[in-house]
Parts: structure tokens; sequence; C-alpha cells
């Protein structure tokens, strides 16, 4: 995935007043974290970045009075009824990197017969920073009931390890079970088999 370029500001305001003004004004409160260096405390435009952070592993390149730093979103805070930016926090990265993260599994297709059941929600991956699939697709065409995708089943990007055991299963398929009779139905049932 391409990465997105926001031009930032630095924050030298802090607290809930500060955050809250922040919002106001289009900006999106955020820390920039590295493994040795002080974290940054920046704002990014808030338009964009809700636009880029609605893909997951999104990498953001960070412009900052014309530097560029590679960023991925480790923490996003939304607001629960808006679904507006609150926070980000991210993680700078370098081009080339392997690191760690989480992918959505998607199903596609049919399966034969039974429904197909997501056992995990996500996946946990390592890949190169700048090359994290945006979703994972697991196909159940033709599968039947009992069938089981896991992980060594899965058909991955190049470079795109598993983090989970190969044994590790993904989705189930199952028939469908019958809907146990309503208490209603069976004593109605009853009461026509007397009146016969």
């Amino acid at each position: 995935m391409a990465e997105t370029v926001l031009n930032v500001q630095v924050r030298t305001e802090f607290g809930k007043g500060a955050a809250r003004r922040t919002r106001r004004a289009g900006w999106v409160p955020a820390v920039m974290h590295s493994r040795s260096d002080t974290p940054i405390h920046i704002s990014l435009p808030g338009h964009e970045a809700f636009l880029a952070l609605r893909h997951s592993n999104a990498v953001l390149a960070i412009d900052l009075d014309g530097k560029q730093t590679l960023t991925i979103a480790r923490e996003i805070q939304r607001n629960p009824v808006t679904d507006v930016l609150e926070h980000v926090d991210l993680q700078i990265i370098k081009r080339g990197e392997k690191i760690e993260a989480t992918v959505p599994l998607h199903i596609e297709g049919e399966p034969t017969s039974g429904v197909a059941i997501l056992e995990m929600q996500e996946l946990a991956v390592r890949a190169e920073a700048t090359h994290f699939p945006e979703v994972i697709s697991i196909s159940v065409e033709g599968l039947n009931d009992g069938d089981t995708v896991r992980v060594r089943d899965l058909e991955l990007p190049e470079g795109v390890e598993p983090l989970e055991s190969p044994e590790t299963g993904l989705v189930t398929v199952t028939a469908p079970r019958a809907e146990a009779p309503e208490a209603g139905a069976e004593t109605d049932a009853a009461e026509g088999a007397e009146a016969a």
C-alpha cells in the first residue's frame, strides 16, 4: 500500500483543553514514537488523517518542516458516537523494516454445504512495513460441512509471514442448526392429536 503524505504541525500545548481546541480547529492530536528518541507531539490534518486511517495498517509519511518520516498507526482513539478521530499514536518505521501487526480476515465465496464461520477476526503477521496487506481473503468456495481452513492453507502475499501456528483454525464450515420448535407449537400439535 502506498503511503499517504500528511503535512503536520508540532504541538506545543497539552492537556484536555488544548486537545479540544486542536480538534475544533480541524486537527487531530497525535504522538510519534520511536524506539530511542523522545516522542514528538504533532497535530494531523483531520480530514486527510480520517481518510487515510480508514485502511488497516496505513503507512503515513509525516511531513514536518519539509522532512518526511514514515509511520504506522499503533493506536487510534475515535469518538464512539461520531467516529471522529480524537487521538493517534504513531510508530516511526523504516522502509524495508519488518514489523508485526494484525490484518483483518475476510471470507470469499460460498461453501457447497453448511455455513462458513470466522473463528478469528484478525491474523497477526510479520511483513515489510510498506507492504502490509489491507485484508487477508479466505476462500470457502466448494467447502463442505465439517471443513476447516487453517493458517497453513492461506495463500499470503510474498513476504508476509503468519505469527500464528500453522494448525490454527481460521474458518469452520458447519451445517445450520435446526431451530427447536416453539413451546406453543408442541402444545398445539398435542391438542390437535387429542381432538382427532
